[in-house]
C-alpha cells in the first residue's frame, strides 16, 4: 500500500513537471532587460526566450519576433534548445510508462515484477529528464549573472533573471523529485510486495517432506468424527409404511459401516 502510495505521488509530481518544464520551453522569459543606469526607460521592456524576442510597450502593444535562422544563433542557445525539447520527450514516454506500471491501472495486470520494473523505468526517464531540464537553466542564470557584472558591458544590453528560469528550475526539480519516488516504489515492491511470488504447490508442498528427511510412505486418511460416531452405533429401528397392511416397526439388518467422507492428507502430517 505504501508503495502505490508513493507512486501516485511521484506520478503527480512528475506531471507536474513536465507541465512546468513546458511552460518555461515555450514562454519568452528567459531574460529581461535591466532597467540600470543610464538605461531607465520603462517605457519598453525586451525579453528573450529560446524561440523568440519580444518587445512591451507601456501602451500595451506587445511584439514578438522569431529567431530568422537556427544556425545562426549562438551554441548555447541551439543547446538549451535541443536540451529542454529532449527532456520533454523524455518526460512524455515517462508519464506513458508510468501509467503502465503503477498499481492502481489494469494494464500489465497478473506480471507483478514486469509491472514494478515499468515502475522503475518511468523514474529513472523521469530523473533524466529533469536532469536535462536543469543544464539549460543553470547555463542561462550563470550567463545572465556574469554578464550583468561585468564593467564593459553596456547597461543597454545587460539582462535579468526571467520567470521562465525560476519556473524552470522548480520544474526540474519537481520532476527529478517524482523519479526519485517512482524508483523507491519500485524497490519497495520488489522486496516485499508484487514483485514476490509463492512457490510451486502453494500452500502445499509438492514434495511431500522435508529436506533432509525421509518422505513418509503411510497414507493418512482424515475422518470425519461426526461419522465415526454415527457408524459405531448399532441396529436402528426403520419406520415403514405399507400401502395395504399399516404401519409396522422391525429392526433393520445391520447396515455396512459406512465410508467416511476423508482427505488424503499425505505428506502434510
Amino acid at each position: 500500500m505504501a508503495s502505490a502510495a508513493l507512486e501516485l505521488m511521484g506520478f503527480f509530481l512528475g506531471l507536474l513537471g513536465m507541465l512546468g518544464t513546458l511552460v518555461a520551453t515555450v514562454l519568452p522569459y528567459w531574460q529581461i532587460s535591466a532597467h540600470i543606469g543610464s538605461n531607465i526607460v520603462t517605457a519598453v521592456a525586451n525579453m528573450r526566450g529560446l524561440w523568440m524576442e519580444c518587445v512591451y510597450q507601456s501602451t500595451g502593444a506587445f511584439q514578438c519576433e522569431t529567431y530568422n535562422s537556427m544556425l545562426a544563433l549562438p551554441p548555447d542557445l541551439q543547446a538549451s534548445r535541443a536540451l529542454m525539447v529532449i527532456s520533454l520527450v523524455l518526460s512524455i514516454l515517462a508519464v506513458a510508462m508510468a501509467a503502465l506500471g503503477m498499481q492502481c491501472t489494469l494494464c500489465l495486470d497478473g506480471t507483478g515484477t514486469v509491472k514494478s520494473r515499468v515502475a522503475g523505468t518511468s523514474g529513472g526517464l523521469f530523473l533524466a529528464a529533469g536532469f536535462l531540464a536543469l543544464i539549460p537553466v543553470a547555463w542561462t542564470t550563470h550567463e545572465v549573472v556574469q554578464t550583468f557584472y561585468r564593467q564593459n558591458v553596456p547597461s543597454s544590453l545587460k539582462f535579468e533573471l526571467g520567470e521562465c528560469l525560476y519556473v524552470g528550475l522548480a520544474s526540474a526539480l519537481v520532476t527529478m523529485l517524482g523519479g526519485g519516488l517512482l524508483c523507491v516504489s519500485c524497490c519497495e515492491a520488489q522486496d516485499g510486495g508484487r514483485g514476490r511470488r509463492p512457490g510451486g504447490g502453494y500452500p502445499y508442498p509438492v514434495g511431500g517432506g522435508v529436506s533432509g528427511t525421509a518422505p513418509r510412505t503411510t497414507s493418512q486418511t482424515y475422518r470425519n468424527p461426526t461419522l465415526q460416531a454415527g457408524a459405531g452405533r448399532g441396529p436402528t429401528l426403520l419406520r415403514s409404511t405399507s400401502g395395504s397392511s399399516g404401519s409396522s416397526t422391525h429392526a433393520a439388518a445391520p447396515a455396512k459401516k459406512p465410508t467416511a467422507a476423508g482427505y488424503d492428507i499425505t505428506g502434510y502430517v
